[in-house]
């Protein structure tokens, strides 16, 4: 389904043990700005921006939100690519892993207090003046950890946070002129309403299906949703979309052309925020951003 262009991209993290939220605006390209999200009131707060970019399929909050995981490049010396921990929305480093490529990078928050970072074993070092608070654990995902790119790391949050895989991935590459690529099969996961909505809940499924990559002038992943009954009939066809989720309370969440939605019935949305009009400029972080 074709979708008008829009001049930002959106993605969000919720936190699992909190109603906190993280939503990385990029746009343009090169311009990427975190905003904060209370979702229990719908509560926004702007925060700080980054020249470069972020992999958001990489990143991940601490499950109170108080903690941001975030890998990002600037492509150039003398770091090129880093795996650093901030204070939503600021991205002023508490810990800092350099990374040097673009391979791997990010990690999850197992605990509040332990991270698996996506590094190979010789990139797992802290930067010079960088420390952790006590307690504070530092592993990796596995054994593989720093192969790939936003997979396998991106399907370990998925399936950590509820998601999961229906089918595989086969990738049509047609002509090698071709700048759009159509998976045979696409990358398809299901999530089921929470059940704390349980008067609202009767088993529905949010189907996240990713179809296919590097279609000119939109985001490198073509990313289509659909909400199922527990017998399979569709209940709703929502397109392409930047992001879907349920929230904790069972209504439906969503982020497409630059805005922010809410859905209880899964018929009608709220706008909750339209991102689209934010515009670059230098915001130092609050003391409090730039402590543990």
């Amino acid at each position: 389904m074709h979708q008008p262009r829009s001049n930002c991209r959106l993605y969000v993290l919720l936190a699992r043990d909190s109603s906190d939220a993280v939503i990385i605006r990029r746009g343009p390209s090169k311009r990427v700005q975190l905003v904060s999200w209370q979702r229990d009131e719908d509560k926004f707060a702007s925060g700080q921006w980054f020249k470069g970019r972020i992999y958001e399929r990489r990143c991940d909050l601490s499950p109170s939100g108080k903690y941001l995981l975030y890998f990002a490049a600037s492509h150039k010396p003398p770091l090129y690519a880093w795996t650093a921990v901030s204070r939503p929305p600021f991205l002023s480093a508490l810990a800092l892993w350099p990374k040097g490529d673009c391979w791997g990078g990010g990690g999850l928050f197992v605990q509040e207090r332990e991270i698996h970072l996506n590094h190979p074993a010789h990139q797992m070092d802290l930067a010079e003046k960088n420390s952790l608070p006590k307690h504070f654990k530092i592993g990796r995902t596995n054994e593989q950890a720093g192969c790939g790119e936003d997979f396998p790391i991106y399907h370990l949050r998925l399936l950590r946070d509820g998601w999961q895989p229906i089918e595989k991935e086969e990738c049509n590459a047609k002509e090698k002129t071709e700048p759009l690529f159509h998976f045979n099969l696409p990358i398809t996961y299901s999530k089921t309403r929470p059940a704390e909505a349980s008067k609202r809940n009767n088993g529905d499924q949010l189907k996240m299906s990713i179809c296919g990559i590097a279609e000119p002038n939109n985001p490198w992943y073509i990313v289509e949703y659909q909400i199922e009954a527990s017998s399979g009939t569709i209940l709703k066809e929502l397109g392409r979309l930047d992001w879907a989720d349920w929230d904790s309370n069972g209504d439906l969440l969503f982020a497409k052309q630059g805005k922010i939605f809410r859905s209880k019935n899964l018929i009608d949305s709220l706008e909750l925020i339209d991102l689209r009009t934010n515009l670059y400029q230098e915001i130092a972080p609050e003391p409090w951003a730039t402590r543990w």
